[in-house]
């Protein structure tokens, strides 16, 4: 990837409807990085370079498959015909689409390990099961759609064993990197979508109640405004994958050789916390003595080869460039928008709700050093989400739970809230992206390390 225009149509517009000029257009253009590296993101992820390890049809099945547990009925739509044009199959999408069906739920679910957190869920697992769908997904496909499964339900049960699970169905370490990126990237993007999707329909309702006849006609259709046509853009998608990948496209390799690393000595941490903590991978980070500058390139800051976190995302360099430019530019572009400290607090109010004591430490902890109240978001770790601070800062707790939660049950109600609070787009903005950034983080934290004291 590089900073100049991207390979295809801004898929998250896409999906929402937005359309040039609208306030939403506007306002995502004051986040300028964020728009491009989050469409550069889903080209690293779908229009690799190198598809040898997870290739373009298994990229499509799995994002279908997400899309359905998210019940976001656009990316289904999308993702299912991204499948087709890939070289899925005839038969499937339809398995894929009754699989998710199958394996629904509302979470997330999972137990919370640190004591100051009571408030587990259990849920159902779920495991390909009939023999004609084993037959049909074959192990590698099978093994993906669990590990989807649990990383989008279940992101609080993750745990070194499952990642075993998908090298003995086949995957190498590099792909293991890159599909639990892309899971995790969808976490975010379904979630942006459909924050924005809400956001735009309540924005033009309120545009109807508060203009007259002309006004009320440009906000009628602001609302009402239609998604690209999804299948001609994954049609475009598609051959667009082909050209970059190339052979690799349809065909990933299996190596016999990567196994799991033993066990990390760590020191669990037994509380939400803001103190300092450390992480530890369980899988083999990308060794430094192989980082060519390309690499290099993708750590963004240097120094980071220090980091196994960074190492080991390294595996997948485009998709780490990304990823970390999407990200700096949601919580440190300060042109206007939702003061920093409350980007950090729905950082923090994510990660809790998700169970990620490594993310809940860093960004209570930023929250904290940008001015909020230190006492206040010991709260927010000690009680949960449902810690009561003020009334703005619980408008964007809730806000972001409701985000947070699979499906996403962000709304109207929501969205009335943090209007009543003061928020206007720009910040609405940055309020979506804060939470929707933390599903991406908070799951790839939790899926391929664990945290230390």
């Amino acid at each position: 990837m590089t900073e100049q225009a991207t390979a295809t149509a801004d898929l998250i517009d896409a999906l929402t409807g937005i359309a040039p000029g609208d306030p939403l257009d506007t306002a995502r253009d004051r986040r300028p990085d964020a728009r491009l590296h989050a469409q550069g993101s889903f080209e690293a992820l779908f229009l690799p370079a190198d598809a040898s390890q997870v290739s373009l049809p298994e990229r499509a099945a799995v994002a279908l498959f997400v899309a359905r547990l998210h019940e976001e009925p656009e990316a289904v739509e999308f993702y299912g015909a991204l499948l087709r044009e890939t070289g899925g199959g005839a038969g499937l999408e339809p398995l894929i689409v009754a699989e998710a069906g199958r394996a629904a739920g509302v979470g997330p679910y999972g137990a919370f390990r640190a004591e100051n957190a009571p408030e587990s869920v259990d849920g159902p697992e779920y495991a390909v099961e009939s023999v004609e769908a084993a037959y049909a997904l074959g192990d590698r496909l099978s093994a993906a759609l669990e590990h989807a499964h649990f990383l989008v339900l279940h992101p609080r049960d993750a745990s070194r064993e499952r990642l075993g699970r998908l090298l003995e169905a086949g995957w190498s370490t590099t792909g293991i990197v890159t599909l639990s990126q892309l899971i995790s990237f969808l976490a975010f993007q379904l979630r942006v979508a459909h924050g924005l999707r809400e956001l735009r329909l309540h924005l033009g309702a309120e545009g109807r109640a508060g203009a007259g006849a002309a006004g009320a006609d440009a906000a009628e259709g602001a609302a009402s405004a239609q998604p690209r046509d999804l299948a001609a853009l994954a049609a475009e998608v598609a051959t667009a994958a082909r050209e970059r990948a190339g052979e690799s496209a349809q065909t990933a390799v299996s190596p016999a050789s990567d196994e799991l690393p033993d066990a990390p000595l760590v020191d669990e941490p037994p509380r939400f916390t803001q103190d300092v903590l450390g992480w530890k991978p369980w899988l083999e980070p990308l060794p430094v003595s192989e980082f060519t500058e390309h690499h290099y390139d993708a750590l963004v800051q240097r120094d980071r080869v220090h980091m196994p976190y960074f190492r080991l995302l390294a595996r997948d360099p485009d998709a780490l460039r990304e990823r970390t430019l999407t990200d700096l530019d949601i919580f440190f572009n300060t042109d206007a928008g939702l003061p920093r400290a409350e980007r950090e607090l729905a950082a923090a109010a994510a990660s809790r709700f998700n169970g990620c004591v490594f993310c809940a430490s860093v960004h209570s902890r930023f929250a904290t050093e940008q001015g909020a109240d230190r006492a206040q978001v010991q709260r927010l770790l000690d009680e949960g989400v449902t810690a009561r601070l003020s009334p703005r800062l619980d408008a964007i707790i809730d806000a972001t739970v409701a985000l947070t939660a699979t499906p996403p049950r962000f709304g109207s109600a929501e969205v009335a809230a943090l209007r009543e609070v003061g928020l206007g787009e720009l910040e609405l903005l940055d309020s979506i992206q804060a939470g929707a950034f933390f599903n991406w983080a908070n799951r790839l934290m939790l899926s391929i390390g664990e945290p230390t004291r």
